[in-house]
């Protein structure tokens, strides 16, 4: 695919799934297979709901080689043919890189969400070389993710511009740097689509993102799928009246994260919801049964459940 048919299915609300495990925390299949259904069901994978599975939150870091490419196989299949299906790479050198990337295209995965070389202390003009090589050696999208809490250097908007003769890089993950507002994002927003993975939503889109990162919809999908059709509509305000709902959510997910860091809180949700996929991976602490009954209760302030 090209970049124009890769950009018109990688935006919107990208979905962070979590990965299930059994009780002895080994990866779940039949579930995995089941719960990708359901989300399906709940209208995700879509060319405005892209599910991404592997990535952090799907504890990628986590997982062996053979149970990612498990995962990536199991989620294809029970998704069906149409459905946009993403995934996370792990941190690897470039040769590793595109030996992944080519597995999750043969899989049948639309994109890639790939971290800057963090490992490597890379300098810009490590990030070119990185991403080109990657670009050329495959036909499916890159989402480049740039974060400032890895440790490595940002990639800069400069360095962006660099690659954009890199077919393959579509997208770009972004995190505004501490104390930055989105206005350097105005430089290269035209080539890449921008997903916002900061607080602030919708100052992104105003400013030309095309989507954002989301790891509630696959508890309660309603939710991400209105606030994307506000945000796509500009309908900004509005939007921002939806997000400010979410709060006594923040607030549990706060609390939960001060207790053990990881991704637990997506495990959380759809548990809340009914729908268990198992606890998460050590040294993540497991969730307890006050916690899930405290996030039931923020849920149902917000209408997300109600029972």
């Amino acid at each position: 695919m090209n970049r124009d048919e890769l950009q018109s299915l990688i935006q919107g609300t990208l979905v962070t799934t979590p990965t299930p495990f059994d009780e002895n925390l080994n990866l779940d299949i039949g579930r995995t297979y089941e719960i990708t259904q359901w989300w399906i069901e709940q209208g995700l994978g879509t060319n405005v709901s892209p599910l991404k599975v592997t990535a952090a939150g799907g504890e990628c870091p986590d997982l062996t080689d053979e149970e990612w490419l498990q995962v990536l196989n199991t989620t294809v299949k029970a998704a069906g043919p149409d459905a946009v299906i993403m995934c996370g790479l792990k941190s690897k050198s470039t040769m590793h890189t595109i030996e992944d990337a080519k597995k999750a295209q043969d899989a049948g995965i639309i994109g890639l969400q790939i971290d800057l070389p963090f490992y490597h202390h890379p300098n810009q003009d490590d990030y070119v070389r990185f991403f080109t090589d990657i670009s050329d050696a495959i036909d499916v999208g890159i989402m480049i993710y740039n974060t400032h809490w890895f440790g490595a250097p940002t990639i800069k908007p400069e360095t962006l511009l660099r690659l954009a003769d890199a077919e393959q890089v579509v997208a770009v993950k972004w995190s505004t740097p501490p104390n930055e507002d989105f206005d350097s994002m105005k430089q290269f927003a035209n080539i890449f689509n921008v997903i916002n993975n900061s607080a602030n939503t919708v100052r992104c889109i105003q400013n030309g993102g095309r989507g954002y990162i989301t790891s509630t919809a696959t508890a309660y999908a309603k939710f991400d799928l209105d606030l994307w059709q506000l945000l796509d509509n500009q309908e900004y305000e509005k939007a921002q009246r939806l997000i400010d709902t979410e709060k006594p959510l923040n607030q549990w997910r706060k609390k939960s994260t001060e207790k053990s860091g990881g991704y637990r809180h997506l495990k959380a949700y759809m548990k809340a919801v009914g729908q268990d996929v198992g606890q998460p991976r050590p040294p993540t602490l497991p969730l307890e049964e006050a916690e899930i009954s405290e996030l039931k209760d923020a849920m149902r302030t917000i209408g997300w459940v109600k029972d």
